[in-house]
């Protein structure tokens, strides 16, 4: 395939040596329309002399670009960011770290995954009660309503549920739909392999899927209640020691 060679392409002409680049959105979560942009996220190494002068850090970099008619866009956080999102229970940061679609990685990527597994908390739900909330809003504003809001809805919820019953990241609702055995999920991600990234939902039963929003809203709550997970996370020590030495590894010009 001719897209992992443009995105490599891309993450080579970055500004800031990166700790691991992985693709996100519709490729990650398995329903991308033949219109999706790819979206690129990662973790970048900032040089020491930017994050101790008085000049404020490029702790976040956001790179949009058009080449050879895919959209890419790329956005990284400095590595002290980052684990400060790992330790604030932010699915978003999890589910970049733990993307098999990866394009650039080290082995300071391979540690750190085996580092986040402590930050994983029951607390996590919350990410995915407020996210898939948030899509169903969007969802319902729309008119004629979109897919993509229905499909996020339904890869966040299950998404949150796996990881509440297993402490494993999975965002591939093709994945989790082999557990879930939800038939109308196959047909609306079939819809959206086959169709523009904007599809409208013409006619769609809107009653079914609130019914079904609740349903698995509910089953989040109650994996989140049964679940084996920490309340806390129990990584802060070994991510403080990870960006300690990457930092003296930038200075002495390891990356």
């Amino acid at each position: 395939m001719i897209w992992p060679s443009l995105l490599q392409q891309t993450v080579l002409r970055y500004p800031y040596p990166l700790l691991f680049a992985t693709i996100s959105g519709a490729h990650l979560y398995g329903f991308p329309s033949a219109d999706s942009d790819f979206d690129l996220r990662g973790v970048h190494i900032l040089p020491t002399e930017e994050v101790i002068g008085l000049e404020t850090p490029r702790e976040t970099i956001e790179l949009s670009t058009i080449e050879d008619g895919i959209e890419l866009d790329l956005v990284t956080h400095d590595i002290k960011k980052f684990f400060l999102f790992l330790l604030k229970k932010n699915g978003y940061v999890l589910e970049q770290l733990y993307s098999p679609l990866i394009i650039q990685t080290s082995a300071e990527h391979k540690e750190l995954k085996t580092i986040a597994k402590g930050c994983i908390t029951r607390h996590h739900c919350h990410h995915y009660l407020g996210f898939s909330s948030a899509q169903w809003r969007l969802f319902l504003k729309e008119c004629p309503p979109r897919l993509k809001p229905l499909l996020y809805v339904y890869r966040t919820l299950l998404t949150g549920i796996h990881l509440m019953q297993t402490g494993e990241i999975e965002a591939n609702l093709v994945k989790l739909n082999e557990s879930f055995k939800l038939s109308y999920i196959n047909d609306l991600i079939s819809y959206k392999l086959s169709e523009s990234e904007h599809y409208e939902l013409g006619n769609v039963d809107i009653e079914f899927h609130e019914r079904e929003f609740i349903r698995l809203r509910e089953l989040l709550e109650v994996a989140a209640q049964k679940s084996s997970l920490v309340e806390e996370p129990t990584a802060k020590l070994a991510l403080n020691d990870l960006l300690k030495r990457l930092r003296v590894n930038k200075l002495h010009g390891v990356y």
